[in-house]
């Protein structure tokens, strides 16, 4: 990887979280000239097949076999959209994982916002050499981790692991929206947390939503058409005053 010094690193776990929770924030930053590098941790390949499980959700997203490398051209596209370099790591997504006797980990809904399976115990350690492969950059922002799924968490524990305090974690959308979950995860830690908040201009707004679109196969997940997209975008933004993220005091 080039050596160069990066503005911003924006750590997530699937192909849309950093532009989903940070969109708007990226697009200011590259339009005043910084740079911003978006790494997705768990962008790989099936190596397993698919369950019956992820074949469900491949169906739901209209893919085929190719499932994620059409996602890995969505999330190229979304960070082109917002002027952002991407970077993506081979790990698949916790609906290809398993164990070696061919059972898999994560089978439903409950189990992939649910505790992580004991045979994944190496895996924080899998991530903390790839992090650890990163440029220098000047912010780092991790997933706060709402919503405690189960992938969000493994990179969570993994960028503490190498950046600790440097870390700022941003507020994982859509998660974020449901009533209470981020109190909970705040909660979670016994510790101090304080909120930065970053306005967003209705340019910046409308880029961000611009680079939602392009993750076609994911609308169907958290939207029933364009206009609620933009209603839950623009409703969340302007509830916490554009995008927020926090430190550990």
């Amino acid at each position: 990887m080039d050596p160069k010094t990066e503005h911003t690193i924006v750590l997530a776990a699937h192909l849309d979280d950093g532009i989903l929770s940070c969109g708007g924030q990226i697009y200011q930053r590259t339009q005043a000239g910084e740079s911003v590098l978006v790494a997705t941790v768990m962008a790989g390949d099936s190596q397993t097949g698919a369950s019956d499980y992820a074949q469900s959700l491949r169906d739901r997203w209209q893919l085929d076999d190719s499932a994620e490398a059409q996602r890995r051209a969505e999330d190229a596209a979304a960070c082109t959209r917002l002027g952002a370099d991407f970077l993506h790591w081979p790990i698949p997504d916790c609906i290809y994982r398993g164990g070696a006797d061919g059972t898999m980990y994560y089978q439903s809904d409950d189990e992939i916002f649910g505790p992580v399976h004991p045979g994944e115990a190496g895996l924080v350690e899998e991530v903390v050499v790839l992090l650890r492969g990163l440029p220098d950059a000047t912010q780092i922002l991790a997933p706060l981790t709402v919503g405690n799924h189960v992938d969000h968490i493994f990179v969570r524990q993994a960028a503490e692991q190498v950046f600790g305090e440097r870390l700022a974690y941003y507020e994982d959308y859509p998660y974020a929206q449901k009533e209470g979950s981020l109190e909970e995860v705040l909660a979670r830690t016994g510790q101090n947390w304080q909120a930065t908040v970053h306005p967003l201009s209705e340019d910046s707004l409308q880029a961000k939503i611009q680079a939602i679109l392009a993750y076609r196969s994911q609308f169907s997940t958290f939207w029933t058409d364009r206009a609620d997209l933009e209603q839950q975008v623009r409703g969340y933004a302007a509830k916490v005053g554009g995008e927020r993220v926090w430190r550990k005091a």
